[in-house]
């Protein structure tokens, strides 16, 4: 009988249904030098790995995976992540805003709180550009949504295309002097400041690496277009706050909204608290729900059993 060390919050959740999948194993909550399956939030897993000498496989409950990726942790595991499974819940929260912004929710619901009959021209998603900063199977899920919505979609990626829903995609090139905007979209294969030019809505999926890390900074918020709304529901590090913070309180953009930061929870002296135009929703965007990511889990243990690679694995040195 295999032994499983649950490491979650939620570990009641995950131990039923788990058990329910597998009888024939053990479920386990507290370290074991014996244990070589884990399966919980990085976090935790991170603070237990000494004590996991025969740790073979660790199965993340989220789809970042950050605090195993110190340089003075083990790496002498596999690693898998959840993925698959937030798409879907991404997908609602970052269209929950950008129909809010369309339709004007909060300035009508601000209007009733005034009791002033105000009837606002809105908008309407179809025929606006949404660019998508990574198209992994989340983004592809986003863009899947926006092209519902009848969007025009645009893709950045380190140099896949196989979304079918992307109509165009744009890789790295070359950066250009700062404030430079190129006058117009070139087409496929060009690159950041090309495939920001003229987006209506600008959304960061990416994960948190060396390439990715401030890649939303003073050059590329300055090729958007001033009504463009940015909402980062990937990495806080991939966003130079300052620099946003500038963009916003001198309306060189609408609006943003941002799920994740830099440094979590956002010490209460940080500037984006006051920041105009900007809403804040800690980190609440796709939460990790046990009978999503128990899925995730089974199905690798069964390939576990029979001696098969594992899906989702992470790449230590990538990061994702």
């Amino acid at each position: 009988m295999r032994t499983i060390l649950i490491l979650t919050k939620d570990h009641r959740e995950y131990r039923a249904i788990i058990e329910a999948e597998l009888p024939d194993i053990s479920i386990i909550t507290e370290p074991t030098e014996e244990c070589e399956i884990v399966l919980g939030s990085p976090s935790l897993i991170s603070k237990e790995l000494v004590k996991l000498p025969k740790l073979k496989w660790a199965q993340s409950t989220w789809a970042g995976v950050e605090p195993l990726l110190g340089p003075a942790l083990r790496r002498d595991y596999v690693l898998t992540n959840a993925r698959g499974v937030f798409g879907g819940l991404m997908s609602e929260f970052v269209f929950g805003y950008l129909l809010a912004h369309e339709r004007k929710i909060f300035a009508l619901a601000q209007a009733q709180q005034e009791k002033e009959w105000k009837r606002f021209i809105t908008g309407t998603l179809r025929f606006k550009t949404i660019g998508l900063l990574g198209v992994g199977s989340i983004g592809a899920e986003v863009a899947r949504t926006a092209k519902f919505f009848g969007m025009n979609v645009r893709g950045y990626t380190r140099s896949s295309e196989d979304c079918e829903y992307v109509d165009d995609y744009f890789h790295t090139l070359p950066p250009l002097p700062l404030g430079c905007v190129p006058a117009r979209v070139e087409g496929r294969g060009e690159g950041l400041l090309y495939f920001a030019n003229n987006l209506d809505y600008l959304i960061s999926i990416l994960p948190n690496t060396k390439e990715t890390r401030k890649i939303v900074d003073a050059n590329l918020l300055s090729a958007l277009p001033p009504h463009c709304i940015f909402i980062n529901v990937g990495r806080g590090s991939a966003v130079d706050e300052f620099a946003l913070i500038e963009a916003l309180e001198k309306d060189k953009l609408a609006g943003a909204v941002l799920d994740v930061f830099e440094h979590e929870p956002l010490p209460k002296e940080h500037p984006f608290w006051t920041t105009k135009n900007l809403q804040m929703t800690f980190h609440t965007s796709a939460p990790s729900f046990p009978e999503d990511i128990a899925k995730v889990f089974i199905e690798n243990y069964r390939l576990y059993v029979e001696g098969k690679p594992l899906k989702y694995q992470v790449d230590f040195e990538k990061g994702y």
